[in-house]
């Protein structure tokens, strides 16, 4: 498919001049610069009913339709790389239509930035908990349409379970009016979980009901250095049997990316030093939570699952600790990757993978792992370096047999080789390789039900052909 040479007319008839920007180079990028957009017609409407006109438009002429919400994805979902699409940016809807207190959500339009939904939900006394590094950038429509993880999933859950009701423009350009604030529902199919997820390929979401959660009063942090992975997650279990579901978040980093931190980013301070291993332990409640997490660093150390700990003692030393663990991707990109993966692996699993990976990518070559992230829901951040004195580029033609042999593992772990960056065109062939033939089936089904002409993102979760 191409786009017709007629479409820009047809469009521009439909929408304002405003919905027409320049298209710059961003919105023919990704950040791990794997994909370059062709080029394409960008469009970017500011309400529901010129989304719905451009799909429309673009149904009729069989034209390609690629949503792109803050451009932040890393698995190449928001470019194409082998078409001329409609690229349908959601820039111009920021509003956030209502907040009530009283059903405990906050609805937004698809292009608010996340920072703005967290801060008005502070405006008004509740807590948006979803947490992601992109968060100044990332917008609503995306993060659903990837079911965005975070460092609070083990608390509040993936976007999809922060999200009650969507409002969204289908492949035909008709729109679904689904906002609604309510728990229960079992009207049929529920069309909300079918979207979230689908990076666009069945939908263009618009708007969406968030729920919203109180405030925790009080917090506590802590970095505590642990002798391995599974001291991590014999961790876990002991904080949970202390303070119950008063953990936000439970964060592992390995020892490599604390190395690269102090090579590429000097200025960041790291409390502990370098320990092999550590953990960031986030913990929200309505009492005090220090004592706890006082006690839970006593019976650690006296269990032997801790060495070294700091519990911070100010908002500021607070904001320091995480900013260890949030540097961790700057300082990765800064050294070059040759391979990384987001993966998910049962959590009695984790100290398995960690044992076992490396051996297996050591059949490969010779690389650095730098392994991090989001240990209490199975999340890790798995990433293959060159030696120093090497580049990625280097290992270009062994980026391949990496990723099989990461994912091979993950698989036979009983794990996904997806955790929270979704599929995009990166993973296409892994979704065929390791999904559930009959999943991958229905999937097709659905897509060409749905979405007959196959405008909708072409190309990614499934291949277009």
């Amino acid at each position: 498919m191409n786009t017709h040479a007629d479409i820009g007319d047809a469009l521009r008839g439909a929408l304002p001049a405003g919905a027409f920007p320049d298209l710059t180079p961003n919105y023919l990028e990704e950040p791990r610069g794997r994909w370059a957009g062709r080029g394409g017609l960008l469009v970017a409407p500011g309400t529901t009913e010129q989304v719905a006109a451009v799909v429309r438009a673009c149904a009729a002429a069989r034209v390609p339709v690629v949503p792109y919400g803050g451009g932040t994805g890393l698995v190449g979902g928001q470019v194409s790389d082998d078409l001329e699409p409609v690229i349908l940016s959601l820039h111009r809807m920021t509003a956030i239509r209502s907040v009530d207190t009283v059903e405990g959500v906050i609805v937004a339009e698809a292009g608010v930035i996340l920072q703005h939904v967290q801060e008005a939900a502070a405006d008004a006394g509740r807590l948006f908990p979803l947490t992601i590094a992109a968060q100044g950038s990332a917008r609503i429509g995306g993060i659903l349409s990837t079911n965005a993880g975070g460092v609070n999933v083990l608390r509040y859950g993936n976007a999809r379970d922060l999200c009650l009701g969507l409002e969204a423009v289908l492949p035909d350009g008709s729109v679904l009016h689904g906002l609604s604030a309510l728990r229960k529902n079992n009207t049929g199919y529920d069309l909300r979980h079918l979207l979230i997820g689908a990076e666009g390929t069945l939908g263009i979401i618009t708007a969406a009901t968030l729920r919203l959660h109180p405030r925790p009063p009080h917090h506590a942090t802590a970095l505590m250095a642990v002798p391995s992975p599974r001291a991590a997650l014999d961790l876990l279990n002991l904080t949970r049997d202390v303070v119950g579901d008063g953990v936000s978040a439970f964060e592992l980093i390995g020892g490599m990316g604390l190395s690269f931190l102090a090579e590429h980013m000097p200025d960041v301070r790291l409390p502990l030093g370098r320990p092999d291993w550590s953990v960031l332990i986030d913990l929200g409640m309505a009492a005090d939570p220090e004592p706890a997490l006082e006690d839970v660093f006593v019976r650690a150390s006296e269990a032997g699952l801790v060495g070294d700990g700091a519990i911070a003692q100010s908002e500021q030393q607070r904001e320091d600790f995480w900013t260890v663990r949030e540097s961790i991707p700057a300082a990765n990109r800064a050294v070059g990757a040759v391979s990384s993966h987001d993966i998910s692996v049962p959590l009695a699993r984790i100290p398995d993978f960690i044992e076992r990976a490396p051996r297996a990518l050591a059949r490969v070559g010779d690389f650095r792992v730098n392994c991090f992230g989001h240990v209490g829901d199975g999340n890790l951040h798995w990433n293959v370096f060159p030696q120093p004195g090497r580049t990625r580029t280097d290992h270009a033609d062994q980026r391949d047999a990496i990723k099989a042999c990461v994912h091979d593992l993950v698989h036979e772990m009983g794990g996904s080789v997806s955790a929270e960056h979704g599929v995009g065109r990166l993973k296409v062939g892994d979704l065929e390789r390791y999904v559930d033939p009959a999943k991958l089936a229905a999937m097709r089904a659905i897509k060409a039900a749905l979405d007959p002409a196959g405008i909708m993102n072409p190309g990614a979760i499934l291949r277009a052909g």
